[in-house]
C-alpha cells in the first residue's frame, strides 16, 4: 500500500503545483478535445473528488480485482463519451471563481484521505467494489495523463516523479494486455512497428 500511496500522493501534489501555474488568460483557452482548460482541470479534479467520496463509502462484495480491470471496464464504452464531456464541464464551473485554489484545496482533501486509508477496506467504484489498495492506482493514472495534458494545454511545467510514471506505464501496459492489444503495445515499445491508429486502452 506504501507505494501506491506514494504515486498517489505525488501525482496529486505534482499536478496541484502545476495547475497553480496556470495563467489567469489561460482558463477558458482549448484544453482537450472540446473542453477548455477549465473543464480539463475539472475533469481531472475528479479524481481527487472520487477518492474523497469512494473511500468513505465502504461496500461488502470486491467486484473488480485489479487497476487494469477498472481501465479495461473503461474501454467497453459503457460510459457514454458526452456523459463524461459535461461531468468535466461540470467540474470545472465547480471550481468556481479562483480554480487554482480549489484544485489545491482538493489535493490536501485527497491526500489526507488516502493516507489514513486501510488498504484491505473494499470500497464503492462506479464499476463496483474494489479494494483501495487497486482503486488508487486507478486515479494516479489519471492524475498523471490528464496532468500531461493540462501542462501542454495551459503551457505550464510539470514535474512528475519516476513513482508515478513507472506506475502509470506499468497499469498502461497491463491494462492493453487485458483488453487483446498486448502485442501491438509490445511491438511498438520495442520499436518494430507503430501502434495502429487511432489507439488508446480506455
Amino acid at each position: 500500500m506504501v507505494q501506491v500511496t506514494d504515486a498517489f500522493v505525488a501525482a496529486a501534489r505534482a499536478v496541484g503545483r502545476a495547475v497553480d501555474l496556470i495563467p489567469p488568460d489561460r482558463w477558458d483557452q482549448p484544453g482537450l478535445g472540446e473542453w477548455t482548460v477549465r473543464d480539463l482541470v475539472g475533469h481531472t479534479s475528479r479524481a481527487l473528488i472520487t477518492v474523497i467520496d469512494y473511500l468513505s463509502r465502504p461496500v461488502a462484495e470486491e467486484v473488480i480485482e485489479s487497476a487494469a480491470a477498472y481501465l479495461a471496464a473503461i474501454s467497453t464504452g459503457t460510459v457514454e463519451p458526452e456523459t463524461v464531456a459535461e461531468r468535466g464541464r461540470q467540474a470545472g464551473r465547480d471550481l468556481g471563481p479562483e480554480p487554482a485554489v480549489r484544485f489545491g484545496d482538493l489535493v490536501v482533501e485527497a491526500v489526507q484521505t488516502v493516507e489514513a486509508a486501510d488498504a484491505e477496506l473494499i470500497v464503492h467504484t462506479v464499476f463496483g467494489g474494489m479494494r483501495v489498495a487497486s482503486y488508487l492506482p486507478t486515479r494516479t493514472f489519471e492524475l498523471c495523463v490528464h496532468g500531461l495534458d493540462i501542462s501542454t494545454a495551459a503551457n505550464v511545467p510539470i514535474d512528475l516523479p519516476p513513482v508515478v510514471l513507472e506506475e502509470t506505464c506499468a497499469l498502461a501496459a497491463s491494462t492493453a494486455a487485458r483488453s487483446g492489444r498486448e502485442v501491438n503495445v509490445l511491438m511498438a515499445l520495442t520499436g518494430r512497428r507503430d501502434l495502429p491508429q487511432p489507439f488508446s486502452i480506455v
